[in-house]
């Protein structure tokens, strides 16, 4: 069962030794479907994953009107609070699904040269908006020193793996592929043999991997 409070859903043992903060996509709530399986997947794996919205988002519960997301570069602020206010004292990877992790890799760096992160999780990076291939945002990525690990669908539309493959990316940034899985990292059962589930089991399991060569990089009480 996940806590709840006025800004933060929280699932997994509350001993965790590693604190996942994640944040929602540009349309898609810190609980809709495909958050709450992968909020619920990592828990399982031994993870505390702590969720958070962004006010536009928050916005839209009171308000019921679908505005549009702000710039993802205007949001970097509330990221940064989002952190300050759930002050975990262990190990903290942040991150997020689609923007979210976009807005988490363009702090990360500072965070990470002051020991307060321990690495970045992007569950389908947003390499390019839908059907515009040439408007990349990966300038940022080719510098990147924060450990990263994204998640990618081979046939995600902001970013398959044919396209992304040529991208100039840092060594810092590992991607695991999963076949046949959209920008949710859905794959088609009948295309690829996969499930969602099977998918999302691949993604917690290399993240618990993967976790486990950044060290042990704690937060400041």
């Amino acid at each position: 069962m996940a806590i709840a409070n006025d800004k933060f859903l929280i699932l997994g043992p509350e001993d965790a030794g590693i604190t996942i903060l994640l944040a929602h996509g540009a349309g898609g709530a810190m609980d809709s479907a495909s958050m709450n399986a992968a909020a619920q997947t990592l828990a399982g794996c031994g993870f505390r994953v702590a969720r958070f919205e962004f006010a536009y988002m928050a916005g839209r519960r009171i308000s019921g009107l679908r505005k549009p997301p702000p710039r993802a570069e205007t949001l970097k602020g509330e990221y940064l609070a989002a952190i300050a206010d759930l002050g975990a004292t262990g190990t903290l990877i942040i991150g997020g699904k689609s923007m979210g992790g976009r807005v988490a890799s363009m702090i990360a760096d500072d965070l990470y040269a002051t020991g307060k992160i321990a690495g970045l999780l992007c569950l389908g990076y947003p390499f390019h908006p839908p059907g515009k291939p040439g408007e990349l945002r990966t300038a940022h990525l080719a510098e990147l020193k924060t450990p990263t690990l994204i998640c990618q669908g081979t046939r995600d539309q902001f970013g398959a793996r044919e396209e992304v493959v040529h991208y100039v990316l840092s060594d810092t940034i590992e991607i695991v592929w999963l076949e046949d899985g959209d920008h949710d990292l859905k794959p088609r059962k009948a295309v690829s043999g996969f499930t969602a589930a099977d998918h999302l089991r691949t993604v917690a399991e290399t993240a618990r991997a993967w976790s486990a060569r950044l060290g042990d990089r704690r937060a400041p009480v």
